[in-house]
């Protein structure tokens, strides 16, 4: 589908997302099988024989659109039943920020309560930028992952924020969520319906449940951010599923990327493989810029789109798509920055920085691990 400039209203969220307004349309259009011939007037006169019509069907990809939209009614009945097993997410108490040491450098939207605006400059970077890119993204990485670890049942999503912010600070690095448009912690936990900015809370997780985690640190004067959705105890097949596709989403939409590409194809990518398990990707929230500043352009959408504007190397920003068992619509709690599927379904998300290179794009929010 096509955006109009004029209808779009964007407004920044730290975590990696940009929240999105427009006018609702289907990302995916494609017509129904019928005996009807008018989708082909400017391919064939007419047909005469079934199984010709199928063949050429096929070819206008309405026997897949056919059988994707038969696999999603099937995937939501499932989903409809296990949804309602699961208690919807409430929220818990929310500790008082923690403190950081004035030593560390802080990013200049700390000194306001007020959402920052973003940036409509692209942020490229010389060699010394690109290193600093790295270190600031490799911190992410590690701090990422040492987060997973912590995810088990009865552990609160306080507990992990608090893990988080001590290593980030042990680091001399500064959490970019903690003050961000007054958010009041240093990392989101998102929870099994909660698309993304979830703030953690008293919250036990709880065997069944899915969280993403998603970490930003501020070092040197550049941005790292980085999230991954993980798995809490015995956890439904059909929501590891939802999990391990949306990684692949994340993966695939990476590898078209490379100086010159069109932005939209990361879209296009990302839904051509979300729709053959009949996901719905969420359209609200958005990847972006990221660098010396937390959050500018490119936005990058994660659906169907015709975006303009080309990568180009030396380039920075995130990609990290956000994918639902069900609905893709939202509803934000009044904390203003909570937001669950309007549904109640699962929701998964992950996400990387990536540096634009010639022949491809570099992930900086990855280390190399040595074997012993």
């Amino acid at each position: 589908m096509a955006f109009h400039a004029h209808s779009l209203q964007f407004s920044s969220a730290f975590n990696g997302e940009l929240r999105l307004s427009s006018a609702k349309s289907p990302p995916f259009t494609g017509e129904p099988l019928s005996s009807s011939l008018s989708f082909a007037r400017n391919r064939r006169p007419s047909f005469r024989s079934p199984q010709r019509l199928f063949v050429w069907s096929r070819k206008l990809s309405g026997l897949e659109e056919a059988m994707r939209i038969r696999r999603e009614r099937e995937l939501q009945s499932t989903v409809k039943v296990k949804v309602k097993k699961r208690p919807p997410l409430r929220r818990g108490r929310v500790s008082p920020r923690l403190p950081v040491p004035d030593t560390i450098l802080k990013p200049p939207y700390v000194a306001s309560s007020e959402l920052p605006e973003i940036s409509s400059e692209h942020q490229f970077h010389d060699a010394e930028g690109i290193a600093r890119m790295r270190a600031a993204g490799e911190l992410a990485a590690r701090v990422l992952d040492f987060a997973g670890t912590l995810v088990r049942p009865s552990v609160t999503t306080n507990e992990i924020d608090k893990a988080v912010h001590e290593m980030i600070i042990e680091a001399g690095a500064y959490p970019s969520p903690l003050g961000y448009g007054g958010f009041p912690k240093s990392v989101c936990t998102s929870v099994n319906e909660c698309m993304c900015h979830g703030i953690p809370d008293s919250r036990q997780l709880q065997s069944g449940d899915i969280i993403n985690i998603d970490v930003t640190v501020y070092l040197n004067g550049y941005h790292g951010d980085t999230s991954k959705t993980f798995l809490c105890g015995d956890v439904s097949e059909s929501m590891k599923r939802l999990v391990k596709v949306t990684e692949e989403c994340l993966e695939r939409g990476i590898a078209v990327c490379k100086d010159g590409t069109s932005f939209k194809k990361i879209g296009k990518r990302i839904s051509e493989h979300a729709e053959k398990y009949g996901y719905g990707v969420v359209e609200r929230f958005v990847g972006h810029g990221v660098g010396t500043v937390f959050h500018s352009e490119p936005l990058i959408m994660h659906h169907r789109n015709d975006s303009p504007g080309y990568m180009v190397e030396g380039q920075t920003f995130t990609i990290e798509p956000i994918l639902t068992l069900g609905s893709t619509e939202c509803v934000t709690w009044p904390d203003n920055w909570t937001t669950v599927t309007a549904d109640g379904s699962p929701a998964a998300q992950f996400e990387h920085t990536i540096l634009i290179t010639r022949t491809g794009a570099e992930i900086l929010t990855r280390y190399e691990t040595v074997s012993s």
